[in-house]
């Protein structure tokens, strides 16, 4: 009898080109689609619930897949984890019912970019933040980071060359910008995201914090539909898709 497994996912996205199974390049997809084929013997396709880039990390990665398999959903986690690399592990694993779809039946995503701000760059965590060893006024990032919330077409926050979209349309629930001692975490909730979107945004709220754009530019940066407008995309070991709504 057909069976639909949920899986929650945590994976250190450092060895691999994003989520999405490739040729030519190892992926997380490809790691727990293989041990998926250990366990079943059969061949299995699993649907993740976004496409995370190279060198993204995710805390909760959600994912689905059919079978036909006699081990128990629940153990499915035990069964896949024993055939997994150290750096990807099956959270949870729980039968769902037949037409639930990770991707499309999701309401929304957290994400998290953590900064390190200071003068020495990490040591023990430098695959999981970005180093900034210039002083961020964090009050003005965390103001600017408020402009962001609502339904925007963010234009000026999506790396066309990379993929194409009917729509830059997109909604945004919740941002705020906080700080620990030396590491500033960017965090957004949103309805979904563009390439590269998030990396963008954190970007140009760097460009607030070091003072090159007031807060509020925010707003004009958004109505102006024009990449070169906001920062730069800061790199992918920063990123970690923290959880999923449905």
């Amino acid at each position: 009898m057909k069976k639909n497994v949920k899986l929650i996912i945590e994976y250190d996205g450092s060895n691999y080109s994003g989520w999405q199974k490739q040729k030519h390049s190892i992926t997380v997809q490809q790691k727990i689609e293989e041990a998926i084929c250990e366990v079943t013997k059969t061949d299995t396709e699993i649907i993740g619930c976004s496409r995370t880039d190279a060198g993204v990390h995710a805390r909760s990665f959600v994912a689905n897949f059919i079978t036909e398999s006699s081990v128990p959903p629940s153990k499915f986690k035990y069964a896949i984890n024993s055939k997994l690399p150290k750096d990807i592990v099956i959270k949870k694993s729980s039968e769902v019912s037949l037409d639930f779809h990770a991707r499309f039946h999701s309401k929304g995503k957290k994400y998290v970019y953590t900064i390190l701000n200071r003068e020495e760059p990490p040591t023990i965590d430098r695959n999981v933040m970005y180093h900034f060893n210039k002083y961020l006024d964090v009050d003005d990032m965390k103001e600017a980071s408020k402009y962001f919330i609502g339904a925007h077409e963010f234009d000026s926050f999506y790396k066309k060359s990379g993929s194409s979209v009917k729509s830059t349309l997109r909604t945004i629930y919740y941002c705020d910008v906080t700080k620990c001692e030396d590491v500033i975490k960017f965090t957004v909730i949103g309805e979904g995201f563009l390439y590269n979107m998030v990396r963008i945004m954190a970007g140009t709220l760097i460009e607030a914090g070091i003072g090159r754009i007031k807060p509020e530019d925010i707003k004009s940066i958004i109505l102006a539909k024009d990449r070169e407008r906001a920062g730069r995309s800061l790199p992918p070991q920063g990123l970690c898709l923290q959880e999923v709504l449905y």
